[in-house]
Order: structure tokens, then sequence, then C-alpha cells
């Protein structure tokens, strides 16, 4: 890990369907010093982004793409179909893919799944993008199988989208160049894998020497003893005038202690 920083932001990519929204609330509210810029990057642009240093890290799909890079795996998505609304398959709440047999199923070029074998019957050319498929779905032609992230994002009125209960999976992670694992790296990590502000990574937890002199100095005050006055120590003596115990003279009228007679005290009568 460089103990120096690439930039004085943190520039975070994401690739279409990730919604970086809750990190980047953890990380104003942690670091509100360093801002963190969003990079929106298709799925096949982003790894380029990564390794030219255009973002710090990135929100990718995996399989990752190239060498030089890591990644942590976070969360997988459900997949979904989407469908017109007056589909058959909305009577349900679930399909499979033998479900789907009759119906020409979309593949975009940039589709994230990783498919052994596509249900349903081939379009005669592949959409270029996912938005695109979405739209010819819209059109009436054929259904998409995507994540479930992506059919919220291309949300139509018309359309909606049911779970596929055995179609591939999703998986989003969080990826970085090798080479430039920075501490403000280190720090989106620890946000991502639920860390609390205190165990979070890359940030130098020792505080300045002066204060560990002030607390150093007030834990050797906290655990000094402390003298008892039951103890070994001498006792001191009352002060003069100041009795030890309480006073029981009474100053007039036949009180004890006091002068015999209960004499009054005042100035000597002087002579004729």
């Amino acid at each position: 890990m460089t103990g120096s920083e690439a930039s004085p932001s943190f520039r975070l990519a994401y690739v279409p369907g990730v919604t970086p929204s809750k990190w980047v609330r953890i990380w104003n509210e942690r670091l509100p010093d360093v801002p963190l810029a969003l990079v929106p990057v298709s799925a096949s642009e982003v790894y380029d982004v990564l390794r030219r240093g255009d973002a710090d890290a990135g929100f990718v799909r995996l399989p990752v793409d190239g060498a030089g890079l890591s990644a942590i795996p976070l969360y997988t998505e459900t997949t979904v179909v989407v469908v017109p609304k007056d589909h058959i398959v909305t009577a349900v709440e679930q399909v499979s893919g033998e479900d789907l047999a009759d119906d020409i199923v979309l593949h975009p070029l940039d589709d994230p799944l990783d498919w052994e074998r596509l249900p349903g019957r081939p379009a005669l050319e592949r959409p270029a993008a996912t938005a695109d498929a979405v739209e010819l779905v819209a059109a009436g032609i054929g259904v998409v199988i995507v994540p479930q992230s992506l059919a919220r994002l291309h949300h139509r009125k018309d359309l909606t989208y049911r779970t596929v209960t055995d179609a591939p999976e999703s998986r989003v992670a969080l990826a970085w160049p090798e080479e430039r694992t920075t501490d403000m790296v280190e720090d989106f990590i620890g946000i991502v894998r639920g860390r609390t502000a205190n165990s979070t990574r890359g940030r130098s937890q020792t505080p300045p020497a002066g204060q560990q002199k002030d607390r150093g100095a007030a834990k050797s005050a906290k655990s000094a003893p402390r003298k008892s006055d039951s103890g070994g120590g001498a006792r001191r003596k009352p002060a003069p005038g100041k009795g030890g115990g309480r006073a029981t003279a009474k100053n007039s009228r036949g009180g004890t202690g006091g002068p015999k007679g209960g004499a009054k005290r005042g100035r000597p009568r002087r002579s004729s």
C-alpha cells in the first residue's frame, strides 16, 4: 500500500444497474474533507477506466476482465425476465427457462449473464445494448433476461418482470488496480465490507504526540495510590481554637464547661 494519495478526491466508477448511494453517504459522513466523484461507465469500458487511472475503484460485474486488478465480491443479484404487462407469465411470480420456450429471447451484446444455453428462440440479430433490447420488448419483439437492477434501471410503465429460477446470476464486485491500493481505496473497502469507522483500514489511528503525553500523564495520575486518613500517615492536630470534637460549653445560665456561677464576660469596672 502506498502512503500517498493519487488525487485530492476519490473517483468511483460504476456500471449500469449498480446503485452506490448507500456507500457514498457513509463516505461523506466519515471523510467529509475528501470529495467522492462518481464516474458512470459502461460494463465494457469500466476495466479500461480503472487501468488508465481515470477512477480509483469501481463497481463491476464478475468475472473481472483482465490482469492487474483486485476485486472483492459484494452481492449476487436476482435474475428476471422483462415482458409486456399482458404477457402470460405475469400470472405467476416465478418462471423457468422452459416457460419461455415459445418466446424470442433477446440477447444483447452487453449481456452480463454467463449463459451455457439461452432459453427460448433466438432473435435474428443481437441488440447492441440492454437498453435497446428493452425497447424491442416494448415493441412486442421478444423478451429479455437481465439482472433485476437492470430491469429497474430501464423500467417502463408498459413492461414488468418476473424472477427466472434457473437462469445464471450476476455478481457485483468492487475492483481496483493492484498497484494503486491507496489509503483511500482501503477506506472504501472498509465501508463496503461494513467495517465501523474505528476499524477502517488505511488511516492512522495513533493520536498526535501531544495527546499521547497528556493521556499518559492523566493515566499516571489516575493510577497513583491515594493516601488514606485511616492509614499509617500521621493525623493532623486541630488548629488552635478549633476543637477536635464538638464543643459542649454553654455560654450562660448554668451551662457546663463555662466560668463558675455563669459569670458574664465583659469590661472590668473602673474604680472611682
